[in-house]
């Protein structure tokens, strides 16, 4: 069986909402609205604290309700990526294309799934992602098992959860054999 794409699986999840939560995603939009919270992690919060929703589905109503989704957002990914890099990280973009072209060579498994303000790279799962962090710095995550932090492979730490390392890079050339060989690393443990 062929692992399903994040929208194939947003969307099995919203034909099975109204059944699994008693509510249909225009629903659940709805009462997200009311909340009067307007970041993914309160949406979230509030969903599950106050109306029991496992965190799969509070995840999903809060993506639809604030727009932050690839589906939903005007322009699609590529607007997403665009909205990313505008501005003042303009600048940042080629460290962007740099890592997107390793990733890409790491095999056709390699799904590239942009999000409102980080791309993520996954294979069966989330491998690694990409996030302009400030106007000088990219951040690049990824998944390692078992591997200790040491010199630029940094623990996470709050950054992001959904990631074990974080390596900061402030130029094309910070994506070195280092970084290739961790990005390579967390594909095949995905």
């Amino acid at each position: 069986m062929m692992a399903q794409s994040p929208e194939e699986m947003a969307n099995a999840m919203i034909a099975n909402m109204k059944e699994k939560t008693g509510k249909t995603l225009e629903q659940w939009i709805t009462i997200a609205k009311k909340s009067g919270e307007e970041k993914h992690g309160g949406v979230v919060k509030y969903l599950k604290s106050q109306h029991g929703l496992t965190h799969g589905f509070a995840n999903l109503v809060a993506h639809k309700y604030l727009k932050s989704d690839a589906a939903s957002a005007k322009g699609g990914d590529a607007g997403l990526v665009e909205a990313q890099y505008a501005g003042p990280k303009a600048e940042l973009k080629p460290i962007y294309d740099a890592l997107i072209k390793v990733a890409t060579a790491l095999g056709n498994e390699v799904e590239i799934a942009p999000k409102k303000t980080y791309v993520s790279l996954r294979r069966n799962k989330q491998f690694a992602l990409i996030q302009p962090s400030t106007k000088t710095r990219v951040d690049l995550g990824v998944n390692l098992k078992d591997e200790p932090a040491k010199g630029r492979l940094e623990k996470s730490g709050s950054f992001n959860a959904m990631v074990s390392h974080r390596i900061r890079l402030e130029k094309p050339g910070d994506v070195d054999k280092d970084v290739k060989a961790w990005l390579k690393k967390a594909y095949a443990q995905a």
